[in-house]
Order: C-alpha cells, then structure tokens, then sequence
C-alpha cells in the first residue's frame, strides 16, 4: 500500500513530498522513503544573501592583497633608493648608480670655476669705477665730445669690490656702494638731457650711460650672488647636502610605517580570508544538519496522521 502526502512547510519555504511505504510482513515493519524538493522565496532566501557577502568578501580580500602588493613594491623601492643615496652621499668618488644620472666634476675644476667668476665680477666693478672716476666725476670742457654732457652736482661714490686683488672677501671702504643698491643710489645722480645728450640739469649720470651701467652691475651682481650656489651644482655639493638631510629626516620613518602598513593589511586579508572559508564550511554543515532535522520532524507529523 502507498500513501502520498504534500506537505508545505511556512516556516523554511520547502515543499517536501513524503511517500509512505507498507512493506509486506509485520505491521510494524515500515520503510519511509522521503523525497525533499524546493526553493526559496524570490528576494528572502539565505542562499542568495550567503553568496553575496561571500562574494563580496572575496572581493575585498582580492584588493587587500593587490594593495598589499603595491605598498611592498613601493617599500622595497625606497628603501633601495634611500641606500644608494647614503652610498653616494658617503662615497663621493666611488662610481655608483647615481653617477649616471648627476655627473659631477671634480673639487679642483669647481674651484677654478668659482676662482673666474671671482674675477669677472671683480673686473666688472673696476670698470664702473674707471668710468665713474674718469668720466662721470670729471667737470670736462664743452669740446671734450663725448665724454663731456655737462656734468654737474655731488660726486658719484664708487662701487664696493667684493674681492681683494688675490679674491679673497674685502669689506667695503666708507663711501662706497653695494652691488645689491648701487642702481638705487645711482639712480639720484642722473640727470634730463636735450634731444643732443646734454644735461639741462642737476646730475653727473646721463640716462644712457646709467643704463649700461645698471646693466653691468645686474651680470657681476649675479655672479658674485649666484656664483657659490651655481658652483655647488657642479661638484654636486648641493646635491649631496639637500639628499643627506632626506636620507637622515625621511628615510627612517618612511621605511618603517610603509613595512608596518603591509604588514597590517597582510594580517587583515589573511583575517577576512580565513573567516570566509570557516564561515562557508559552518554555513555548509549547518544548512544541512537544518534540512534534515526539518524533514525528520515532517515524516513523524504524516506518519502519526497516518497512523490516527
């Protein structure tokens, strides 16, 4: 004899068929044989929430990783960009790697360097003092042409030689002017001229001649200002000092906290990663382990209805 009952279930959604069969012999003697077929809801089964978190719990771990990755790569090229820098900076006449991309010359031919923009901008003062003394502060006659413009007034104060004869540093004398406001205080001794160039008033500097002097004044000004600095760039001295102060200041906790970042996003995709596979495993077991309690429960309920 066979006996099929459908029941529903309200609780886990599952429709569960449940075939009761007599079996020849005792009356107690019974086989249940049970047969479990269903799906969940559309939009409530946990299935489908399950596989989502899980998915996206991959995804996670996937750019963790990936993060990692880059952070690792970009801790191991600074840590070697801070060595070689150390190298070069203690080892300046050792070829190293850095060689290539700042050639540096020699201590001695960055001294000679420095030696001739010593004497240039040396040479430049002693001409505009030639010109001040022999041509500007000179009362010349009317048929001393060109070097007569009716010059008149104060005395133009000479310009200060930052260099002694063997360029060694000299201080400036009373009276004479800075290259850095020589221009400005030159500027009060120019006179206005007629169409010819003559003075029509007060001065002892024509507009054209404190030109040419205002612009020899800005070239040695420039290289009595610049000459050091420009002189350090090629024997790479600036270089060294400004990659020193990086090496000692930034390089330590750079290495540090980038190793320390890795290795806390290791730890948390390690973390995550292994949390998703326990928590899939129990999720496995344990939806099982409810099946087959909800179908156990169901087969007694028909056969204690079948049995009344």
């Amino acid at each position: 004899m066979i006996i099929q009952l459908l029941l529903n279930n309200n609780k886990t959604k599952w429709t569960q068929l449940i075939v009761l069969c007599w079996l020849q012999g005792e009356p107690t003697e019974k086989t249940l044989l049970i047969i479990s077929k269903g799906t969940p809801e559309a939009g409530t089964s946990p299935i489908a929430i399950t596989g989502l978190l899980v998915i996206s719990g991959w995804i996670i771990v996937t750019a963790t990783f990936i993060l990692c990755g880059i952070l690792l790569l970009l801790h191991n090229v600074t840590g070697d960009t801070c060595v070689a820098m150390n190298h070069w900076v203690q080892n300046p006449t050792v070829h190293t790697a850095l060689d290539d991309i700042l050639p540096c010359v020699d201590k001695t031919t960055a001294e000679d360097t420095l030696n001739r923009s010593k004497e240039v901008t040396s040479q430049l003062v002693n001409v505009i003092n030639t010109v001040i003394s022999n041509v500007s502060n000179i009362n010349f006659a009317p048929n001393f042409v060109p070097l007569y413009f009716n010059q008149s007034g104060p005395l133009v104060p000479a310009l200060c030689n930052p260099f002694n004869p063997d360029l060694t540093d000299r201080e400036c004398a009373p009276g004479e002017v800075d290259l850095n406001n020589a221009t400005e205080v030159w500027s009060g001794y120019v006179c206005q001229t007629s169409a010819s160039g003559i003075c029509v008033t007060t001065g002892r500097l024509n507009p054209t001649l404190y030109d040419q002097m205002a612009a020899t004044i800005n070239v040695s000004y420039g290289l009595y200002r610049y000459g050091p600095f420009l002189v350090e760039l090629e024997d790479c001295s600036f270089v060294r000092q400004t990659l020193l102060e990086i090496e000692a200041t930034y390089c330590p906790g750079l290495g540090k906290y980038s190793q320390r970042v890795y290795v806390g996003l290791v730890m948390v995709g390690t973390a995550v990663m292994l949390s998703l596979v326990f928590w899939v495993i129990y999720g496995e077991r344990g939806g099982t382990v409810s099946v087959q309690k909800t179908i156990h429960q169901q087969a007694k309920k028909a056969i204690s209805m079948l049995n009344e």
